[in-house]
């Protein structure tokens, strides 16, 4: 047990022995971290004696702390102030990165202190350190006892120093120091030493009160410039300086206000002022007393206040000699022991006037006159003098007093007055000016206001007549319509006698001369008269107006005074119509052929001349059989029921083969009243024969205008006849020639036995070329009845093959079968013969020729319809 004790006492003691000794021994070599010191130029270490420029942006990295710690751990750093004092940077505590984050004022504060640590975060070091701020040129120069005012006598020498400006620029070296310049256009009365700032009156100027009382000036301060934020720069401040210019007893009086003008009334009393004169001392600064006094032109007549220089009249104006003086008056300063100085002279002009107290005054042959009158007759001529008038104009007064206007008041540039100025007195005299103001019709009296009016005096005196003139009435108008033109309408039934229109022209004038006599001419005058009197215009008794046979009537009214001045007029007269006439039919029984499916057109007529009296309207008022047509209301067309449409469903309906059917037509106007009339319409109802081709087309169209297929027909046979006579006369032109005619063929084509003749009811051929037709047993018996000469056998031909097969129509007309043939000519060997067979050989080729043509149309035709 016991050895087992030791073994733990001794276990423990070797484990307190390595726990123990090395932490003692590591506590007695544990040392204190501590900062670099690189010295005041250097941007890291301690930052003590660090300078740093006062224009330095916020933000900044500026410094670096920056240390160590023997034992090699990590340590921290950090930046704190004094309690109160601003914190102008902060430190990233790991890094030692040293930030400007306030704005740096070097005037305002141009030393920071700091403390910094650092610390392995067992042992801390602590250190107060001085930041230093450097200067920087950002303050300009300052002027110093501001506003500056200086008072300068205007008698200063040139080149005498007056004043000194000074400025402060709180900036270190060159961008404190301080220089000055004027600032002035045009350039100044004064210069400034650069240096001191010492103002001074230019050599060779001088101060003038009189001219320029006070002056400005701007001085400039401009340091000498420095960097800021890294570039140079020159501040520069301004400052006024007034200069007050003391005025100096340099300049004579003078007088305010000249010329100087006085006047004496016949009224005026001794001791009435006539004028006040009034100078100034020149040196208005510093003015001194004015004495005034009389030195010459008074005559012993005026006398002046020699304090406030007042002239005044020193005895009564009935004995004054002149009516005009000039006074010469002295103004002169009063120096020190009341001592006459410089001094100034002027003249006043003083005028004896007489006294405006009297107005114009109008006079007539008898005196004082306020009205003139006048009879005349009216339109004078322009330039004519109204001598009716006999009319004075006086002033009593003298003078300026005695001198005024005339004019006329009244219409406009009518009349005008002579003279218009007038001193004294005057004959007045009225001129016609505008011939057409005057004039009767527009009033029998024309007034006006004769004004006479003082021009140059106060009082403007004046004084009015009134002129009247009455107008006698001339035959100056001629007598005018309302109108240029009148329209009339009356019904054409009207009576004679009746009223159309009334015309009316007025004549201004008075009496006889505007009384007006009417009168109508023209050739549309016949059949009316009008009352010369009261322009009423009427048909004459026995006309009888009838818009069918005239409708339309124009003439001229004339208007005429008594001296026979006139004017004209028209007159439009329109006859009315009315329904005086019923609708005609050209027959009461009138008879039709009406084929099924085509309309008959009946048409009345109604000789009215307007709508809606001549428009007519059909109807049908009675039918047998009843219900089977229908009629245009318009047109007069007349057709067939729709359900009509066959001669079987005509016979079904009469049960009968004849089929003439009858109905009563009525014609109705539009009038009011309305007229009618009827007629009987037979209709014969037929079926068309189907016509085929072009022909058949044709016909159908032309079936109610046989005049129009008649023309065309006869247009065909004129242009066949023409072809017929140009191959003619070729072929007889080309026999000639050869002498021998060479028929060389007889062509005879036949149709089909089944077919018949087709027959052109309008189309006869009636040549010799019917006598080569061949006869066919089983053709219409009614082709040989066509002419009446019979037909000699034709010469035998050989036969033409039969034509090509077409579909022959089951309704076409039997065609007849037209041939050519020739003879053959022989040459001859005596003349004789010759001239015997050539007769009848061109006369058998002519026809051949002519046939041959003919056959070629036909077949053509034929191959159409196939």
């Amino acid at each position: 047990m016991k050895k087992e004790r030791k073994t733990q006492i001794l276990l423990f003691l070797i484990l307190v022995h390595f726990t123990l000794v090395p932490a003692l021994l590591a506590r007695q070599s544990d040392y204190a971290p501590y900062f670099y010191d690189n010295g005041p130029s250097s941007t890291n270490g301690n930052m003590a004696l660090f300078s740093i420029s006062e224009d330095t942006a916020i933000g900044t990295h500026i410094y670096t702390l920056n240390g160590t710690d023997p034992e090699g751990d990590s340590v921290r750093y950090s930046l704190t102030f004094e309690k109160g004092s601003r914190e102008y940077f902060k430190v990233d505590p790991k890094s030692g990165n040293v930030t400007l984050v306030q704005e740096l004022d070097r005037e305002k504060q141009d030393e920071i202190s700091a403390i910094v640590s650092i610390t392995d975060g067992r042992n801390k070091v602590i250190e107060t350190v001085r930041v230093f701020v450097t200067d920087a040129n950002d303050e300009r120069p300052e002027f110093q006892n501001l506003p500056y005012v200086a008072d300068i006598p205007e008698d200063t020498d040139p080149g005498s120093s007056i004043f000194r400006v000074q400025a402060v620029d709180k900036d270190m070296g060159s961008g404190g120091s301080v220089s000055y310049f004027l600032l002035s256009s045009p350039p100044a009365k004064f210069i400034i030493d650069a240096h001191s700032g010492v103002l001074r009156i230019k050599p060779g100027e001088t101060l003038d009160y009189e001219t320029e009382p006070t002056l400005f000036l701007m001085v400039v301060a401009k340091d000498g410039g420095g960097k800021y934020k890294g570039k140079q720069q020159v501040l520069t401040s301004t400052a006024n300086i007034t200069i007050n210019v003391i005025d100096a007893q340099d300049t004579p009086p003078f007088f305010v206000g000249t010329p100087y003008f006085g006047y004496i009334y016949e009224v005026s009393v001794p001791g009435s002022e006539i004028f006040t004169v009034y100078a100034k001392d020149g040196d208005l600064g510093n003015p001194n007393p004015i004495h005034y006094s009389i030195i010459g032109g008074s005559d012993g007549v005026f006398d002046i206040n020699s304090t406030n220089g007042c002239i005044s009249l020193a005895t009564h104006p009935v004995l004054l000699k002149n009516e005009l003086y000039e006074i010469k008056v002295k103004a002169s300063e009063i120096g020190p022991n009341d001592q006459l100085m410089d001094y100034d002279i002027t003249m006043v002009t003083v005028r004896v006037v007489d006294l405006n107290n009297h107005p114009p005054t109008f006079y007539g042959e008898n005196g004082p006159q306020s009205t003139f009158e006048v009879t005349m007759n009216e339109h004078p001529p322009a330039g004519e003098i109204l001598r009716g008038f006999k009319i004075t104009v006086n002033d009593s007064d003298q003078g300026a007093n005695a001198k005024f206007k005339l004019r006329l008041v009244g219409p406009s540039r009518v009349l005008r007055v002579v003279p218009q100025t007038v001193l004294n007195e005057a004959q007045v005299t009225i001129i016609v000016e505008d011939s057409s103001g005057i004039d009767y019709e527009k009033g029998p009296t024309i007034s006006f206001k004769l004004l006479a009016v003082e021009i140059d005096t106060p009082e403007r005196f004046s004084a009015t007549a009134d002129i009247v003139i009455n107008l006698l009435d001339t035959n100056d108008n001629i007598p005018k319509f309302t109108s240029e033109y009148y329209i009339a309408r009356v019904p054409e039934n009207s009576p004679g006698g009746s009223n159309v229109v009334s015309v009316t022209a007025n004549d201004p004038d008075s009496g006889p001369w505007g009384e007006v006599k009417y009168t109508i001419y023209g050739s549309g005058s016949d059949l009316f008269a009008i009352q010369q009197s009261t322009g009423i215009i009427y048909t004459q008794p026995w006309a009888t107006l009838d818009a069918e046979v005239r409708s339309k009537y124009n003439f001229y009214v004339k208007a005429e005074d008594s001296e026979g001045k006139y004017s004209l007029a028209e007159v439009f007269v329109t006859v009315l119509d009315m329904n005086d006439h019923s609708p005609e039919f050209d027959h009461k029984l009138m008879e039709r052929t009406m084929i099924i499916g085509a309309p008959v057109k009946v048409e009345a007529v109604d000789e009215d001349a307007e709508s809606p009296n001549n428009v007519i309207e059909y109807s049908i008022m009675k039918a047998d059989p009843d219900n089977a047509f229908d009629i245009d209301a318009e047109t007069g067309e007349i057709k067939l029921k729709p359900y009509i449409k066959s001669m079987a469903i005509v016979q079904n309906i009469t049960k009968q083969k004849d089929c003439k059917w009858s109905l009563v037509v009525q014609a109705r106007d539009r009038g009011y009243p309305s007229f009618s009339t009827t007629a009987v319409v037979n209709i014969d109802i037929t079926e068309a024969a189907t016509l085929k081709g072009p022909m058949g087309v044709f016909l159908m169209k032309s079936r109610d205008n046989p005049l129009r297929a008649i023309g065309v027909v006869t247009f065909i046979i004129s242009l066949l006849v023409g072809v017929t006579v140009l191959v003619s006369a070729a072929m007889y032109m080309r026999n000639t020639k050869s002498n021998r005619i060479m028929p060389a063929r007889r062509v005879i084509k036949r149709r089909p036995r089944d077919q018949e003749p087709w027959n052109l009811p309008l189309l006869k051929l009636n040549n010799p070329a019917d006598k080569f037709i061949v006869g066919d047993p089983e053709s219409n018996p009614m082709q040989t009845g066509r002419s009446s000469r019979p037909k000699p056998p034709p010469p035998s031909a050989p036969s033409l093959p039969p034509p090509p097969p077409c579909s022959t129509r089951p309704t076409e007309w039997p065609r007849a079968v037209p041939t050519i043939s020739g003879a053959l000519a022989a040459k001859g060997s005596k003349k004789a013969k010759a001239n015997r067979r050539k007769e009848g050989n061109i006369s058998s080729a002519l026809v051949s020729e002519l046939k041959m043509k003919l056959e070629q149309k036909i077949i053509e035709s034929n191959q159409g319809y196939c």
